[in-house]
């Protein structure tokens, strides 16, 4: 691949062919490289197959930037919640939230549609956690 251009923005690595292809992948999928400086994320050369970060020894292929297993199934607002947030669990989510896994993961999918009151229940699960979390003091355990 002659002269392709790597950029870092809005959390994901944005690759541009020289034929003008454009391809991106969330940069959380890559602990190495979300972790990196600045600094290090510009300390990459390009090889015949991909991206090699020498320092963080990480490598991404330049195959990966277009292939669809590396972006969202669809478009829902779950599928881009779990994607975009890795960290999340899907079965413990699942669980916490008194859903069946299989089901959450066909919603997450595609396959199946939530109706408005399951969609208001993960929802509301979601925020849970989130306020749980943002309340979380760590200096006040021992």
């Amino acid at each position: 691949m002659n002269n392709p251009k790597i950029s870092f923005e809005n959390g994901y690595i944005h690759l541009t062919t020289r034929d003008k292809r454009e391809g991106k992948l969330p940069i959380r999928l890559y602990p190495r490289l979300y972790n990196a400086s600045h600094e290090q994320l510009q300390d990459y050369y390009f090889s015949p197959m991909g991206i090699h970060w020498p320092k963080l020894d990480e490598d991404l292929s330049f195959e990966g930037f277009f292939l669809t297993e590396n972006h969202p199934k669809n478009n829902s607002a779950l599928c881009k919640l779990f994607f975009e947030y890795p960290e999340l669990n899907l079965r413990q989510v699942a669980k916490s939230a008194g859903l069946n896994t299989t089901l959450l993961q066909q919603y997450v999918d595609g396959h199946k549609k939530p109706s408005a009151e399951r969609l208001k229940q993960i929802e509301e699960y979601i925020h849970r956690l989130g306020k749980e979390l943002s309340e979380y003091c760590l200096s006040t355990i021992e």
